[in-house]
């Protein structure tokens, strides 16, 4: 017998036949002798929705009581997927993120999970109950309700699968991680496996798979996690494992290709090397709640002077750029749009010196000016123009040979 959370996103609950596709899922599992507790998001479209009518009274999100409607929508799905379960012969009951309880901190949108009772499951799926929780919140230490931001009902997945002992199965509109976007390179593979790092950075690098926070949860926790296809029949989705570093019995030099539109670049010019400025750079962006990307600094044209570029979300470059003109008066911003980030992961980049010189070299050939270029042990990210992400994609997946991955 299996202890598995299943949890189910948008696309997954979007309509009732889908979320009674589900429930039949669930009830296949169920039959072949596993113990599962369901973690369900909003209906796909919903929380947009409600967003959509908190700002009509002017709020929006980071707001307590947008909180409060956003939650509705999984409350919803919980509900109608207990329904869904009870239709199937199952006994079901649906629980909130306060019922639970999980607990957070952190501001309304973006909590963080702190914690989880489970005692109310353990003794739901004793009884021979599937515990359906709505996922993307919780409640906050004054007792107030908080959501976990774009994404959040994985990040809830994986706290329960941590908090019971179980598998993380994530049911999604896809069967497992590919190599690439299918939609862009027809070309891409399904990986059996892959590493909890590997796929951290690819959720971090613009995969949406996962969100990136369920997989750091889950390689912390030690929990097994399966991405999933809901839209094939019970038995036919081959999946993806994520498993820790040592269980990957293929070590492969890149795994994937990434990439994520919408980018923005900005530069501090012309500061003096010992201001401190870089640090103070940090902290006003950091204040203002902006995710930075691809730094580099740089001499700049003046003597003593340097240069600071990095890359951040478009949908933050006016509020960066406003934080950083009142913050460091004196020195000159710019910024640049119409960017996007393309990038190659894989365990096997730590020894390999050669991929950056192979990702230069593809790009040029393909036409493809590096704007900025990051590393880590497992990445390298590039950014280029918007309008080139396609045909990176297909080069650097076709340079690296994942097309053969499985052949």
């Amino acid at each position: 017998m299996t202890r598995v959370v299943a949890k189910f996103g948008g696309t997954s609950v979007g309509t009732i036949e889908r979320i009674r596709h589900a429930a039949g899922l669930i009830a296949d599992a169920v039959a072949r002798g596993d113990t599962l507790a369901v973690v369900v998001s909003a209906m796909a479209g919903e929380t947009d929705r409600l967003l959509g009518l908190a700002g009509e009274f002017g709020a929006g999100l980071g707001d307590a009581e947008t909180d409060v409607a956003l939650a509705a929508g999984e409350q919803v799905a919980a509900a109608l997927m207990a329904l869904a379960l009870r239709e199937r012969g199952l006994e079901a009951r649906s629980f909130m993120g306060w019922q639970a309880p999980v607990f957070t901190d952190g501001p309304p949108g973006a909590a963080r999970i702190a914690g989880m009772e489970a005692s109310a499951f353990e003794a739901a799926m004793a009884a021979g109950v599937v515990p359906v929780l709505a996922g993307y919140q919780g409640i906050a230490e004054d007792g107030c309700l908080r959501t976990l931001g774009r994404g959040g009902t994985d990040l809830s997945a994986a706290a329960l699968a941590a908090a019971l002992g179980a598998r993380c199965d994530i049911y999604t509109d896809v069967d497992g991680v590919y190599t690439a976007d299918p939609r862009i390179e027809p070309g891409a593979r399904r990986l059996d496996a892959i590493s909890h790092d590997e796929m951290l950075e690819l959720a971090a690098q613009g995969a949406k798979v996962l969100q990136a926070r369920s997989v750091e949860f889950a390689k912390s926790r030690h929990v097994p996690m399966r991405v999933l296809s809901s839209f094939l029949a019970a038995g036919q989705s081959r999946g993806t494992d994520i498993v820790a570093d040592r269980d990957i019995a293929e070590r492969r030099v890149v795994s994937g290709v990434a990439y994520a539109r919408d980018q923005a670049r900005i530069a501090v010019l012309g500061a003096a090397p010992q201001s401190g400025f870089a640090s103070q750079t940090f902290a006003l962006l950091s204040d203002a709640g902006i995710g930075v990307d691809m730094i580099v600094q740089a001499h700049g044209r003046e003597p003593d002077t340097v240069n600071l570029e990095f890359s951040v979300a478009h949908r933050d470059l006016n509020r960066a750029q406003s934080a950083l003109e009142r913050g460091l008066p004196g020195l000159r911003i710019s910024s640049e749009t119409g960017l996007a980030k393309v990038s190659v992961v894989g365990a096997g980049l730590r020894q390999r010196a050669d991929v950056a010189r192979s990702l230069f070299g593809v790009l040029a050939e393909s036409g493809i000016a590096v704007k900025v270029l990051a590393t880590s042990e497992i990445k390298i990210s590039a950014l280029i123009d918007n309008d080139a992400v396609e045909r990176a994609v297909r080069a650097l997946h076709a340079a690296y040979g994942l097309d053969q991955i499985g052949n």
